[in-house]
């Protein structure tokens, strides 16, 4: 699990500076408002495919890693299974939407088929597809393609523009930023040949595969509207210009969720054994062991962050500066949050994807309520305040659950395993 969670947070750090240095990309070459717009839409776009893919891999994950290794000859069937809904439902999703988002909603189709792909990969014991392809592979060519429309296009791309190009600007950067998930359905279904043999369909395979998914698609749709419904209000009821503001103030949130989604991704398929084996010395091991790491990895970013803001902020442009306090509110509930470790990745190797469900409401709920009461006058602070408040109540309701039902704690006894390994690794 080591050496899949290092390679997990690897490519979850180049992932974030090749993000970090898009949006910086961005509101260089565009004005606030342009850079907002395009924002809005990426935001906009994730959020629908994100819904569209129900999650459909994390059920995946949970079927593949509780097979037997000589019993994978019905796991093809899973695997189409899990992707026909998400690839239907993103299709229909992309005709509707292309009239507003343009390029950006052709692409919607392959960033659901791409994201179960790769999760089939992750339940088969493998990171190397994900960090390689998910971590590497599509921020970079992101980030180059953008880059260089964005610097090699004409006037009307650059700072402060306002001679009628919006139409151009944005048409280009989202045909830029939506190419690469073609490229990463390619390689994702690649690496899957040879480890899947193909066999016939099994009947109830759909069943019992949505039967289990089927309250976490639910889930996942919340999670994916919780990830980027604040951008999508900042934009309504604030403008812009604010969301440029906002997602440059925000943008290393990403560091901590991606570092989060390394850890879980290579920790997962062994928590969905050891709790359905009954197994809590092992899930409380895991449990403490990344949540260790967690803490260890991102609260000198997070406090690095909070002290080093004030000029950090200044390298997206002139008028970023003044977003400190977004930037102070987003350090200090990410620092919470990592310290609760993966706490829903738990509640759902536990098989309790209903209260994962009844957590990201009550997540969801919270925030847009603080948004609409604070954007309209705080702007881009109203909207981090929001985020945060639904922040604490997602990490907060689960860590109490798994708590309560299986006496796990984010740290105990096995944190000190982490603490040595980190001894070890700088040795």
């Amino acid at each position: 699990m080591a050496r899949g969670g290092i390679a997990g947070i690897t490519g979850a750090g180049v992932g974030a500076l090749a993000q970090f240095l898009l949006v910086v990309v961005v509101t260089r070459a565009l004005s606030a408002d342009q850079a907002g717009g395009f924002f809005t839409a990426t935001a906009l776009a994730l959020m629908v495919a994100g819904v569209a893919k129900l999650d459909a891999g994390t059920g995946l994950i949970y079927f593949i890693a509780r097979a037997k290794t000589y019993d994978y000859r019905g796991i093809s069937g899973y695997i189409r299974a899990a992707v026909a809904p998400g690839a239907a439902l993103s299709l229909a999703a992309s005709a509707l939407l292309y009239p507003h988002l343009g390029p950006l909603a052709l692409a919607l189709p392959f960033v659901v088929v791409a994201d179960v792909l790769l999760a089939a990969t992750r339940g088969f014991g493998t990171m190397r597809p994900t960090v390689l392809l998910d971590g590497v592979l599509l921020p970079v060519a992101q980030l180059a393609l953008v880059g260089a429309v964005a610097f090699t296009s004409p006037a009307g791309l650059l700072p402060g523009s306002s001679d009628g190009h919006d139409e151009q600007v944005t048409g280009p950067l989202a045909a830029a930023w939506g190419v690469p998930y073609l490229l990463l359905v390619v390689l994702a279904a690649a690496s899957l040949r040879g480890r899947v043999p193909r066999t016939p369909y099994l009947p109830g395979t759909g069943r019992d595969l949505w039967r289990h998914t089927a309250p976490r698609s639910a889930a996942g749709a919340i999670q994916a509207v919780f990830q980027r419904l604040d951008i999508v209000i900042v934009a309504l009821l604030a403008g812009p210009a604010q969301v440029a503001v906002y997602t440059a103030a925000t943008r290393f949130k990403v560091v901590g969720q991606l570092a989060n989604q390394g850890l879980s991704q290579a920790a997962q398929p062994r928590l969905v054994r050891a709790m359905a084996e009954g197994d809590l010395t092992r899930a409380r091991e895991l449990y403490q062991v990344t949540t260790m790491w967690l803490v260890l990895l991102t609260w000198p970013v997070w406090l690095g962050y909070a002290l080093l803001a004030p000029w950090l902020l200044r390298v997206f442009g002139t008028g970023y500066g003044d977003a400190v306090p977004v930037a102070l509110v987003l350090a200090a509930t990410m620092m919470v949050a990592t310290a609760c470790g993966m706490v829903d990745v738990v509640l759902i190797s536990a098989g309790h994807t209903t209260s994962s469900l009844a957590n990201l409401l009550a997540a969801v709920g919270f925030t847009v309520v603080l948004d609409l009461a604070l954007i309209p006058t705080q702007g881009a602070l109203g909207a981090a305040l929001g985020w945060s408040g639904g922040a604490l109540l997602k990490n907060l309701l689960p860590l109490w659950q798994i708590h309560q039902r299986y006496g796990l704690r984010p740290f105990g006894r096995h944190s000190l395993t982490a603490l040595r390994f980190r001894s070890w690794a700088a040795a």
